[in-house]
């Protein structure tokens, strides 16, 4: 077994419960780890063996770009589709982070974390 992580993908989108949120929007960062087996992958050399990052970057950006009120709501997405559209995957994690969220103070993230499991 081994962990993929793509970290750091950077959206800006317009989640959130605030009208002025789904109208102005705002930056969000998300990390990503999936668990498959990399012992084929890391034989063959061939990337139909494997998880290909540009597919997980791609449901990210996908998924991240249809407006939710809640961070939970759009990281279930992003996992279900990974879950699907990757057979390989036996379990993927995701971190949602608001960047600079309004909630009336300086707070640099609001972070989600959520994991599935096939």
């Amino acid at each position: 077994m081994g962990i993929i992580k793509v970290r750091n993908i950077r959206v800006y989108a317009y989640h959130g419960c605030l009208d002025e949120e789904g109208k102005i929007g705002s930056e969000y960062r998300v990390d990503l780890a999936v668990k498959t087996d990399l012992s084929k992958s890391a034989k063959t050399d061939n990337l139909a063996d494997t998880v290909d990052y540009v597919h997980l970057n791609r449901i990210v950006k996908e998924e991240m770009s249809v407006r939710t009120k809640l961070l939970e709501t759009v990281a279930d997405r992003i996992l279900t589709r990974i879950i699907d559209e990757i057979p390989i995957v036996k379990k993927a994690t995701v971190e949602v982070s608001k960047v600079n969220p309004p909630i009336g103070g300086n707070v640099a993230l609001v972070t989600i974390k959520m994991s599935k499991k096939k």
